[in-house]
C-alpha cells in the first residue's frame, strides 16, 4: 500500500469503513457533525491505519498550526487518532494523533492511566486533501509494536476525532462524560476500547535495534573547578534493544548521553521545599508508567505537600543540577501473563565537581493485573552509595490499585528505606478512595511520610507528616444558558500533621469556580486560605520567615483563551496576604501566538511580587519573577528548529538553548544544539557568561 496521503486505491473503493465515530461530548451517543471514513488493513511487514476526514468548513476555519513532532499543541490542533491495546489486557495501550498539517504525538499509556506522550516509535505517516476534508495515512510496521504471542491477534482500539471550533470529541465506542473528562479525552480507559480481530502478525524475526551515535562538541564553564574554557570533546556510545519475546524487551546503554535533551524550564518557588523537574531523557521514558508506584506520584493539592515518588529517573546521571556520566546499563521491561516486569539496572561514574561517587543503581518493579481494571504490586530499589550516610541505600514498598464501578478508584501503598545512621520512622503508606463523575465527584486521603523516610532513587518533597484531605466538586451542564458548557463549583481541604509531635504543621482549604464555555475558553477563580506553623525561623525566595504560627489568604482569577485562536493560553492574576506581608502575582500560561503555521512562538511569564516589611533589607529582593519564550520553526513533522530563552529574576540567570532536530530516516536523527547561561546581576549589558556549549549529535537506528 502506498503512503501518500492520497486515499485512490482500489481498496478503497472495494472495502467498506468503519461505521461512523460516534459523539462523546457535547453529547454522548449523537451523531457527530463531521463523518469519519476509517480503514484498517495489514500485510506481512504492517499495520496500515487510513482515514478520510469529512470537514464542511473551509481550510481557513481549521485550526491547523502545528505540525511538530510530539509538540504538546498538537493535541490542541484539528486531529485524529488511532490508540491500540495489542496486550487485549484492557489496560495497556499506545497510539498516536496527527493533525492536518501532518504534525503527529505518539504517546504509551500504563495501567488506565500515566499517558507518556515522550515515548516515541517508528511509523510512517502522510496527511492529504480531498474536496471535503483531509486524509490520513499511517503504516506502523509489526516491529514497532510488543503484542501477544501467535499468529492471531486480538487487540483492543480506539479512535478519536477532535474538531476544535465546535469543541467536539467523537469516539468509536460510545464513552460516557464522566469518561470523557477525565482525560485525556477518552483514551486512557482501555477497558471501553472496541475490540479488532482478523490480524495475523508474522512470524518474530531477530527484532534487533541497534543505534550507535557520534557526538562532538566545544563547552565553556566558568563555574567548574578547574574552569573549562572552549574545551574540545568527541565520544561515541550505543544503545541496543533486543525483543527477547513479543512483549519482552532488553534496552541495553553504553556511554549514555542525552545532549540533545532540551534544558528544564524554570519555575517559581515560593515554598520552604524542592521543586519537581520532569524526566525527559529518551532511556527513561518508554515504559515509564510500569514503574510508577502507589497510583499518586508527586502532587496532592497542596504546595510542597503530596505523596513521595520512590523511583525518579533523575537520580540516576544527574547530581546538584551537574551531569555525572552513565557508564552502561539495562533495562527489561514487558509482560508476561498477567504480570507487569520492569528491571533496570546503571552504573554512573564519578564527577569530582559535584562530589558524585561511582554508584550502581538497580530498581526492580513487578505487578499483576487482578480483576478487571485492578492490579497489585511490589517495587524495590538499591543504591549502593547513599547520599547521606556510608553504605548503600535501599526502598522497597508494595502498592494496590482496585477500579470499581465506572467511575470509583481505591488505591494505597505501604513502603520503607533502610538507611545507615536514620534511625527515626522511615515509612509511608496512603491510602486514597476516590468518584470521579461527570456531575460530582469526591476524593479520600490519607498520607504519611516519616521524617527518615529517605528514598534515594526517588523524590521526597516533605517529609515527617500525616496529611488528611479531602476534596469534591459538583459540575452542572446548564442546557439553559447555550453559551456555557459546564460549571464546576469545588471544595478542599488539606491537613499536616507532625509526625513526632501530633501538632498542625500546615493547613489549607480552599474553593474554587470553573467556567467552561462552548468555544473552549475557560474562566476560573480560586480562593485559598493557608496556615503555616513553623517550629523555626525558614527561608523563602530570600527571605526569612519568622517563626510562628502565620495565617494568610489569597484570590485567583483567570481566563484561558481556546486554541482555535490564533493568539491562544492563560492569564491570571493572584491577590492576598503572604505570611508577614502580601503577594501580588500575574501570569501568563501556556500562550501561543500563530505567525505561520510552520512558525510559532509561546511565550510564558509569572511574575510575583512579594511585600515583606518585617525583612531588614529592600522589597524587591523577594519577588521572583521567571520569563520564557520558546520559538519553534518546523520545516517538516521530522524536522524541526527551536528555542528557548529563559529570564529568572531569583537566580539572575539569563539562559538560551538552540536546537535542530532532523530526522533524517525513521529513527535515525542528527541534533545540533546551542547552549548558553549568564549571570545579570552586573553592570555589564549582557552580563558575565557562566556556561556555554556546542554540540552535534548524530545516530543511526539498524534493524534485524
Amino acid at each position: 500500500m502506498s503512503i501518500d496521503g492520497v486515499l485512490d486505491e482500489q481498496f478503497y473503493r472495494s472495502t467498506a469503513s468503519i461505521p461512523n465515530l460516534k459523539q462523546s461530548l457535547p453529547i454522548p451517543g449523537a451523531v457527530p457533525s463531521e463523518r469519519t471514513e476509517t480503514w484498517i488493513a495489514f500485510d506481512d511487514d504492517n499495520v496500515y491505519v487510513t482515514a478520510r476526514l469529512w470537514d464542511s468548513a473551509p481550510e481557513s476555519e481549521w485550526t491547523a498550526n502545528e505540525m511538530r513532532r510530539d509538540a504538546s499543541t498538537v493535541r490542541s490542533n484539528d486531529n485524529f487518532g488511532v490508540f491500540f491495546d495489542t496486550y487485549y489486557d484492557r489496560r495497556n495501550s499506545i497510539g498516536l494523533y496527527l493533525t492536518p498539517l501532518g504534525g503527529f504525538s505518539d504517546l504509551q499509556m500504563t495501567n488506565e492511566g500515566s499517558p507518556n506522550f515522550d515515548w516515541n516509535a517508528v511509523w510512517d505517516i502522510r496527511t492529504g486533501r480531498f474536496d471535503g476534508g483531509w486524509t490520513v495515512e499511517i503504516a506502523i510496521p509489526f516491529r514497532s509494536l510488543r503484542y501477544r504471542a501467535g499468529t492471531e491477534q486480538m487487540w483492543g482500539i480506539q479512535l478519536r476525532r477532535f474538531v476544535v471550533r465546535t469543541n467536539e470529541w467523537s469516539h468509536l465506542t460510545t464513552l460516557p462524560l464522566s469518561v470523557v473528562r477525565t482525560g485525556p479525552s477518552g483514551i486512557l480507559r482501555m477497558s471501553m476500547y472496541g475490540t479488532l480481530v482478523g490480524i495475523e502478525a508474522p512470524p518474530a524475526s531477530m527484532n534487533i535495534e541497534v543505534k550507535p551515535y557520534g557526538i562532538s562538541g566545544l563547552r565553556t564553564d566558568l563555574t567548574a573547578v578547574p574552569a573549562v574554557d572552549n574545551e574540545t570533546h568527541a565520544e561515541a556510545g550505543l544503545d541496543v534493544k533486543y525483543g527477547i519475546t513479543e512483549n519482552l524487551t532488553v534496552d541495553l546503554t553504553y556511554n549514555t548521553d542525552f545532549a540533545q535533551v532540551e534544558v528544564d524550564e524554570q519555575q517559581v518557588n515560593l515554598t520552604r521545599f524542592s521543586l519537581f523537574f520532569p524526566e525527559k531523557r529518551e532511556f527513561f521514558l518508554e515504559g515509564r508508567g510500569l514503574f510508577e508506584f502507589g497510583r499518586g506520584g508527586f502532587g496532592g493539592g497542596f504546595e510542597g505537600g503530596g505523596a513521595p515518588t520512590l523511583f525518579y529517573s533523575r537520580r540516576i546521571g544527574l547530581q546538584s543540577g551537574r551531569l555525572v556520566p552513565i557508564i552502561a546499563g539495562g533495562r527489561v521491561t514487558g509482560k508476561v501473563g498477567a504480570f507487569d516486569i520492569g528491571l533496570i539496572g546503571l552504573q554512573t561514574d564519578d564527577e569530582p565537581n559535584v562530589g558524585a561517587e561511582s554508584t550502581n543503581f538497580s530498581v526492580v518493579r513487578l505487578r499483576r493485573d487482578v480483576f478487571a481494571r485492578s492490579s497489585i504490586g511490589v517495587l524495590f530499589g538499591n543504591r549502593s552509595t547513599s547520599l547521606v550516610s556510608s553504605g548503600a541505600n535501599q526502598t522497597y514498598g508494595a502498592d494496590v490499585s482496585f477500579s470499581f464501578l465506572r467511575d470509583a478508584g481505591l488505591s494505597g501503598y505501604y513502603a520503607g528505606t533502610v538507611t545507615e545512621g536514620l534511625t527515626g520512622n522511615d515509612r509511608s503508606y496512603r491510602a486514597r478512595l476516590n468518584y470521579s463523575g461527570d456531575a460530582w465527584g469526591t476524593q479520600l486521603n490519607h498520607l504519611l511520610v516519616g521524617d527518615d523516610f529517605n528514598p534515594e532513587i526517588g523524590f521526597v518533597g516533605r517529609s515527617g507528616f500525616r496529611q488528611s484531605s479531602a476534596s469534591g466538586y459538583w459540575s452542572p451542564r446548564p442546557g439553559f444558558i447555550g453559551w456555557i458548557r459546564q460549571v464546576t463549583f469545588g471544595g478542599s481541604i488539606n491537613y499536616f500533621e507532625n509526625d513526632r509531635a501530633g501538632f498542625v504543621e500546615s493547613r489549607d482549604r480552599g474553593a474554587s469556580l470553573k467556567v467552561e464555555l462552548e468555544n473552549s475558553d475557560r474562566f476560573n477563580v480560586f480562593v485559598t486560605d493557608r496556615y503555616e506553623n513553623l517550629t523555626v525561623a525558614t527561608g523563602i525566595s530570600g527571605a526569612t520567615i519568622p517563626e510562628g504560627r502565620h495565617s494568610f489568604r489569597d484570590v485567583q482569577v483567570g481566563y484561558t483563551f481556546g486554541s482555535q485562536r490564533r493568539i491562544s493560553g492563560g492569564i491570571s492574576v493572584r491577590r492576598g496576604t503572604f505570611y508577614t506581608g502580601k503577594r501580588t502575582s500575574v501570569s501568563l500560561l501556556r500562550a501561543r501566538i500563530e505567525v505561520l503555521p510552520q512558525l510559532s512562538v509561546e511565550p510564558s511569564i509569572q511574575l510575583n511580587w512579594l511585600d515583606l516589611p518585617d525583612q531588614q533589607t529592600y522589597r524587591g529582593e523577594f519577588n521572583q519573577h521567571v520569563a520564557r519564550t520558546r520559538m519553534t520553526y518546523s520545516l517538516t513533522p521530522r524536522t524541526f528548529l527551536s528555542g528557548l530563552v529563559q529570564y529568572n529574576s531569583r537566580s539572575d540567570a539569563l539562559s538560551g538553548n538552540f536546537r535542530l532536530r532532523w530526522e533524517w530516516a525513521p529513527g535515525s536523527e542528527l541534533f545540533l544544539a546551542y547552549t548558553e547561561e549568564r549571570f545579570t546581576e552586573t553592570l555589564d549589558r549582557w552580563g558575565v557568561l557562566q556556561n556555554r556549549g556546542l554540540v552535534i549529535k548524530v545516530n543511526r537506528l539498524l534493524t534485524f
